[in-house]
């Protein structure tokens, strides 16, 4: 009788949690999108941590029916360990330090309020978030060169084999009178994230039950990443040259962003379905 009044109580006390901790949250993702930090974003985090949101939403009615943790004092010492290193990140500019705690203070306080159980109904979206955490800067420069690289030699062949007058020295490519710079966004990476996680996300949807379908999935996002990058450089190269760098560097360049993930999309579903016949995954899911 007494677990029983007090699940309530328990459950009442979420919403000013959650509203305490998007107190601390906020002001860190406004500056980490579109303030201060900036800089370091790639563009997904806000799609990745409304994902993540909906998945812990979706486990709401396992979080509710989870017996309270036997314990809090380990709970209580991770929290305030995290809020420690909040107060650090916020107050001293690191901004790593900062959403790395606020997702640490995520983990403790699910684990205080539904246990291990919650943590295992909410570890994949737990997991997915750190796709939105930012990269230290020298990871950043070290990936993205050789990807830049990579995908201005390929892009350059694929068209010289159609005849364009299509010239490379380093990462920029001359075309006509034109010079482009295949820039840090056109290298991959950014995308490469985004389809990583949209690949594990599709998979954990699924609920496939071929182990080798979801890692080779999972891998398989980085050549699709990478192709469709080469597309989106070989678009705005062909615009370029056949209608001026005023429309080639202007709306068609910001728009084959959305080119990129249309092709990685295409480009997805063409794997599934080839990967979805290599492990009969339908046949083992229709097993008993």
């Amino acid at each position: 009788m007494a677990n029983a009044l007090a699940q309530p109580n328990r459950l009442t006390s979420v919403w000013p949690v959650a509203l305490g901790w998007l107190a601390l949250a906020l002001p860190s993702l406004w500056d980490y999108q579109f303030g201060t930090w900036v800089a370091y974003s790639q563009g997904h985090e806000l799609l990745l941590l409304g994902v993540v949101g909906w998945l812990i939403w979706r486990a709401r009615d396992v979080l509710k029916q989870a017996p309270a943790p036997e314990s809090g004092v380990v709970a209580w010492l991770a929290i305030a360990a995290c809020l420690g290193g909040y107060w650090l990140g916020r107050t001293q500019e690191f901004i790593r330090v900062e959403l790395l705690s606020l997702w640490g203070l995520s983990v403790a306080l699910i684990w205080m309020h539904a246990g291990w159980r919650g943590l295992r109904a909410t570890g994949f979206a737990l997991a997915f978030a750190l796709f939105a955490m930012p990269l230290p800067f020298s990871w950043v420069l070290a990936l993205t060169a050789p990807l830049k690289t990579a995908v201005s030699v390929v892009a350059a062949t694929v068209l010289q084999a159609f005849d364009y007058p299509v010239a490379r020295t380093g990462v920029v490519l001359t075309v006509g009178q034109y010079q482009l710079l295949v820039a840090e966004a056109c290298a991959g990476l950014s995308s490469m994230f985004t389809l990583e996680a949209m690949g594990l996300l599709y998979s954990h949807l699924m609920a496939r039950a071929s182990w080798g379908y979801n890692f080779t999935l999972a891998v398989m996002a980085i050549p699709v990443a990478f192709l469709s990058n080469v597309v989106r450089v070989m678009i705005l190269v062909l615009v370029t040259y056949h209608f001026g760098d005023a429309v080639g560097q202007g709306f068609v360049h910001n728009f084959s962003g959305a080119v990129l993930f249309g092709v990685a999309l295409v480009l997805m579903a063409l794997v599934d379905t080839v990967l979805k016949r290599l492990f009969r995954v339908d046949r083992l899911e229709a097993a008993p």
